[in-house]
């Protein structure tokens, strides 16, 4: 079986290290935070949803954003999606996310929130 493994200080002071379904996360969550266009030398890696993150939340929006994260998560082979809900919530757009790490069948639960009001992005895990 392959390990895979890597490093981040996002939201750490200590143990910096990330093996497997951790990494996997991080690296999703990593993608999300970045806005289409913003990566130099690959203009179509990122996340649409900051650029309609103000826009009403009509079907047209919602399929957008669903066609965006499935985008996103196919990049990763070691990942799958079992179930995705988008909804809006008073201060912006929740993502839930339900993923399987394709190596251990492991699953996780994870909620994306894109906040207007702060542009930030909160992570549940």
């Amino acid at each position: 079986m392959t390990t895979y493994s890597g490093f981040s200080t996002f939201n750490r002071t200590r143990n910096f290290k990330l093996t497997d379904f951790e990494l996997v996360k991080q690296d999703l969550i990593n993608h999300f935070y970045i806005r289409k266009g913003e990566k130099l030398m690959n203009p179509k890696f990122g996340s649409i949803i900051w650029d309609i993150l103000f826009d009403p939340f009509t079907p047209s929006i919602k399929e957008l954003i669903l066609a965006d994260i499935k985008t996103i998560t196919s990049y990763d082979p070691r990942l799958s999606v079992d179930e995705l809900i988008v909804t809006q919530f008073q201060f912006g757009i929740q993502i839930v996310l339900t993923l399987r790490y394709v190596t251990t069948n492991q699953l996780s639960a994870m909620t994306l929130k894109f906040n207007r009001d702060s542009k930030s992005l909160s992570v549940i895990n």
